[in-house]
């Protein structure tokens, strides 16, 4: 976030100086996106990964920041549970070996924290949701205490005026009321930075919405919430309604949602994105910077309030501008989850960059056979059905789109991700290795959410149900301890 959070109340005053200071910011960010090259560059990969932290009983252990001290590395920092941390990964060019940069530092970090956790008696394991999270695991005192995560609640509760309600189909349904947005902290990401210029950045951001969905349902690793199976990115559905803030009436009148997959394909550029959220999202910390305001004909403001207010919208792909490096723009890709393991999530990465990347080159033949709900509705099918997921695609042939199981669409792009990874300067060696990975998870039909179901329903089995979250864990562990991608994991006997 681009100013730090100390307080959890705000004043009308507040939100009146705060909502100025957007509609002006707006309007800078439209006018240096229109001065022509900016934001050219070298194409860089960045990544953000959340990892839960596990004590010796299998179950979360709330001492982030405990290990964070330990730690002593400024990448590290804390999420919204205390059973979470978040390392921030050191950008890299795209050219060259980038998933394996990413995937060194990765490791780097996890060792680290793994030893700092040792000190407390847990360790770190990646994993979109922590199977053995139970309710008792998600009270207010397992929050972080910090003013940002304090505000988050205070502000969430009283647009929405009341308890959450999560309502979750899948194999064992799931509906309960729930006051405050602690469920959010069950869930872990692997996030993606792709920098683009603001020319190229339409193109690239309606094909980013075209990719997701197929690297969402073949990356699923988070299908046990609560004791409940559900979906096979479980995730998607408990940020949307974990954070929900809209009331009864705006759900009559279909008001857009904070967390969603988008609402049309963009046409004009990222300014068009930090506008939406402007005029359709109430600031949740309505907090102004207190250095002078930038100058009008600033190529490189700071934009502070626009950055702050764009971190409380959590679109799955979300615009970002930096005003580092002269200025310039990123795609944060949101979806994908934490692990299994670190050879799998290069694989993703490589996978979900490399499909946007190949798709922006003809975009306008991909979403003029798409319509935007279309794509909605395959990201959605995607999180909920993972490897069994059916796509709505873009056929070049009569009527589109056609449905198309995700398994057979996604082998059929993998040349189309490789052109993509070429085109970034990825080196052929890299590409191959981690599309390999890919194409053998469809062809095993194994992911984690696949391996995990499949573990769960046999040790349900043989022993109680809370036992068999812990051996799941467990067993989970043992496996990501080899470093072998997920299509490899013998099953739990």
């Amino acid at each position: 976030m681009a100013i730090a959070i100390t307080q959890d109340t705000f004043s009308d005053e507040d939100h009146a100086r705060f909502a100025g200071r957007l509609i002006d910011q707006v309007a800078h960010l439209s006018r240096i996106c229109d001065e022509p090259g900016f934001g050219a560059g070298p194409t860089t990969l960045g990544a953000e990964l959340e990892v839960p932290i596990v004590g010796p009983n299998q179950r979360p252990c709330p001492c982030n920041f405990d290990v964070l001290n330990a730690l002593g590395d400024p990448r590290a920092t804390v999420e919204i549970a205390r059973f979470n941390v978040e390392f921030n990964l050191t950008p890299v060019p795209a050219a060259g070996q980038p998933f394996t940069a990413i995937g060194n530092e990765m490791r780097e970090l996890l060792a680290a924290g793994d030893a700092a956790a040792t000190m407390h008696g847990s360790r770190l394991l990646p994993v979109g949701i922590l199977p053995s999270v139970l309710p008792e695991d998600l009270t207010r005192s397992a929050m972080t205490d910090v003013p940002r995560y304090r505000a988050l609640e205070r502000q969430v509760g009283r647009l929405r005026g009341g308890p959450a309600r999560i309502a979750i189909h899948g194999e064992e349904p799931l509906a309960l009321e729930y006051d405050g947005v602690m469920l959010e902290g069950a869930n872990t990401s692997y996030q993606l930075h792709l920098r683009t210029s603001a020319e190229q950045f339409a193109d690239t951001y309606n094909a980013a919405q075209l990719a997701t969905p197929i690297a969402v349902a073949l990356a699923g690793n988070s299908p046990v919430f609560l004791d409940h199976l559900l979906w096979d990115e479980t995730r998607i559905a408990v940020f949307k309604q974990s954070v929900e803030a809209r009331t009864a009436d705006d759900l009559v009148w279909r008001r857009p949602a904070r967390v969603a997959f988008g609402h049309g394909w963009v046409r004009r550029g990222a300014p068009e994105l930090f506008a939406e959220g402007v005029r359709l999202h109430e600031p949740l910390f309505p907090v102004c910077d207190d250095d002078p305001p930038d100058a009008p004909d600033a190529l490189a403001p700071r934009l502070p309030e626009l950055r702050l207010h764009q971190g409380t919208i959590w679109r799955w792909n979300r615009a970002i501008y930096d005003p580092s490096d002269g200025g310039h723009l990123r795609i944060e890709f949101r979806s994908l989850p934490s692990g299994p393991s670190i050879i799998d999530m290069m694989a993703n990465a490589a996978l979900l960059i490399g499909l946007t990347v190949g798709i922006r080159d003809s975009i306008d033949g991909f979403i003029f056979g798409c319509p935007f709900l279309m794509a909605e509705m395959s990201f959605y099918r995607a999180a909920r059905d993972g490897m069994d997921a059916v796509m709505l695609w873009p056929d070049g042939v009569g009527t589109s789109p056609k449905a198309r199981p995700v398994r057979a669409l996604a082998q059929s792009l993998l040349p189309l991700a490789d052109r993509g990874l070429a085109t970034l300067g990825v080196d052929i060696a890299e590409r191959a290795r981690l599309l390999g990975v890919i194409s053998n998870r469809i062809d095993s039909g194994q992911s984690g959410a696949r391996w995990q179901r499949s573990a769960l329903r046999r040790l349900r089995a043989k022993m109680p149900r809370r036992d068999a979250l812990d051996r799941l864990v467990e067993a989970y562990a043992a496996r990501y301890d080899t470093e072998q991608p997920v299509h490899a994991w013998p099953a739990v006997e």
